[in-house]
C-alpha cells in the first residue's frame, strides 16, 4: 500500500481505538486524536503499549498522539495542521468522536432539555462538520476518504421507550451531512460514507449496560444475529469503506447492527 495518513477522532478507546489499529494493520500512518489520551483506563480497557498511538508503531506504522477538546475550535484546527505538519498530507479522515453522554432518564423526544440538545448537537454533529471543513482542503489535490460515524439509533428509535431522542437527531444529521458533502466532493475524487454502529460491546457499554438499559441480554431477541456487535465489527466495515474495495461507493450509510435496521439507510 502506497504510504498513506489517516486521523481518527476519539480514537483513545473502544471502536476508536480498533479503527485506529485497523487502519494501522492496512499500512496507514495514523494520527490518534482524542481529548484524553488515557481514556482507555477510565473503563479498564488494556492496551499492548503505553497508548494507542504507540500500539500504532507495534503494527510498524508512524503513530501520533494529539489530545484535543474537538468542540474549541482553535484545538481542532491546531491539531490538523499538527497531523499535516508531522506527516505531511490527510488521505483519510474517520469522524468517531462523539456519543450519547447526557443522562439518559431525561432523554425522551417530548422532555430533553435544551442544554442536553445542545451538548448532543454540539459532540456528535458539530465536531464531525468541523473536521471535515478543516481537513477537507489538504484531500482536494490528491483526493482522499472521510466515513462519519453515525449510530443505529441516527435510523430508528434503538433504545426501549424511544430514549436519546436527542442523540438519535444529532446522528440522523450527520448521516445527512455525509450525502451532502459526498455529492459536493465526488468531482474532486474524495468518498464520503458514514457507518452506523448498533449495539457494541465496549469496555464503557459493558461497564454501563445495566445503569443505561443498554447491550444488556434483553436486547439480544431483538438482533437478527443474537449477538451484540464488537468493535472488529465496526473495524471491518472501516477497512471496506477506506480501501479501493469501495471505490465506487460515496453518500452511503452502512448499518453495523446485526440486523436491527432492515430497511434501507
Amino acid at each position: 500500500m502506497e504510504q498513506k495518513v489517516a486521523v481518527v477522532t476519539g480514537a483513545a478507546r473502544g471502536i476508536g481505538r480498533a479503527y485506529a489499529l485497523r487502519l494501522a494493520a492496512m499500512g496507514f500512518d495514523v494520527a490518534v486524536l482524542d481529548r484524553d489520551l488515557d481514556a482507555a483506563a477510565e473503563f479498564g480497557e488494556t492496551l499492548e503499549a503505553g497508548s494507542v498511538a504507540e500500539e500504532v508503531g507495534l503494527l510498524g506504522r508512524r503513530g501520533l498522539g494529539i489530545e484535543a477538546d474537538l468542540l474549541d475550535h482553535r484545538q481542532l484546527t491546531g491539531a490538523v495542521e499538527a497531523v499535516v505538519e508531522s506527516f505531511g498530507r490527510i488521505d483519510l479522515l474517520v469522524n468517531n468522536a462523539g456519543g450519547a453522554f447526557a443522562p439518559i432518564e431525561r432523554s425522551w423526544a417530548s422532555r430533553f432539555t435544551r442544554e442536553d440538545y445542545d451538548a448532543m448537537l454540539d459532540l456528535n454533529l458539530r465536531s464531525t462538520v468541523e473536521m471535515c471543513q478543516a481537513v477537507v482542503p489538504h484531500m482536494l489535490r490528491d483526493g482522499g476518504v472521510i466515513v462519519n460515524i453515525a449510530s443505529m439509533a441516527a435510523l430508528i428509535p434503538a433504545v426501549r421507550g424511544g430514549r436519546l431522542a436527542h442523540y438519535g437527531s444529532a446522528k440522523s444529521a450527520v448521516v445527512t451531512y455525509t450525502r451532502f458533502l459526498a455529492a459536493e466532493l465526488g468531482p474532486f475524487g474524495i468518498r464520503v460514507n458514514a457507518i452506523a454502529p448498533g449495539t457494541i460491546a465496549t469496555s464503557r457499554n459493558r461497564a454501563q449496560a445495566a445503569q443505561r438499559d443498554i447491550g444488556t441480554s434483553g436486547d439480544l431477541d431483538r438482533i437478527p444475529l443474537r449477538r451484540l456487535g464488537t468493535e472488529a465489527d465496526c473495524a471491518g466495515t472501516l477497512e471496506f469503506l477506506a480501501s479501493d474495495l469501495s471505490g465506487y461507493v460515496t453518500g452511503q450509510c452502512i448499518s453495523v447492527c446485526g440486523g436491527r435496521v432492515l430497511t434501507p439507510s
